[in-house]
């Protein structure tokens, strides 16, 4: 299977792909990384691997669809069959999401439907919860709301800082995130309206 992967930042998520695929985890192709930001490290993290890259502003675009149909060309172009997102900071077009419906995942730093946004860490912190966590889930046209493939328990210490919980909400990310993308790939997960079974 090829799998194309979005980024807009540094690409921890990415290299855990990277390296998944690598040692043949994940058994398939990652035939594009892509990103709205051309200074993205993500991009360098895909060269170092000797994946193929392609760099769009969406600033060059008048529409949110006509940035996404472009995206999607270059995704059609290489047959990818499923797109992950992580840490992609742009929304999908419902255009974009009608194209690979229950075939886009995203990763997201709470126990959704917790801390929906970009926020996520800061809000859990704010609000004094004790355990927060890692949710792996479809993407459907609502912000952080498709149908959850994972999900990771993080407990907050009460010596939490952003930084600190975010490092050990990266590290339960980094775990699995591979993991659901291996269930996707290898045909074990089953979408029953909002549940995802795995068989």
């Amino acid at each position: 299977m090829k799998i194309a992967i979005l980024c807009s930042g540094h690409g921890t998520n990415l290299q855990a792909i990277i390296d998944s695929v690598k040692s043949g985890y994940i058994p398939a192709d990652i035939a594009l990384v892509v990103s709205d930001k051309k200074d993205a490290y993500a991009l360098k993290r895909a060269e170092i691997a000797g994946i193929e890259t392609v760099a769009l502003n969406s600033k060059d675009f008048k529409l949110r669809e006509d940035f996404d149909k472009e995206i999607i060309k270059n995704l059609k172009k290489r047959g990818v069959e499923l797109v992950v997102l992580a840490g992609y900071m742009k929304l999908l077009s419902p255009y974009f999401i009608k194209e690979y419906k229950d075939k886009i995942i995203n990763v997201h730093p709470a126990l959704l439907p917790s801390f929906k946004g970009t926020h996520a860490i800061k809000e859990a912190l704010q609000y004094g919860v004790k355990v927060t966590g890692v949710t792996v889930h479809f993407v459907n046209e609502n912000l952080d709301d498709g149908a959850i493939i994972l999900q990771k328990a993080v407990e907050v210490r009460d010596d939490d800082n952003e930084e600190t919980l975010l490092e050990r909400v990266h590290k339960e990310e980094h775990r699995i995130y591979p993991e659901a993308i291996r269930l996707f790939v290898t045909g074990r997960l089953v979408v029953e309206k909002r549940r995802v079974r795995v068989r």
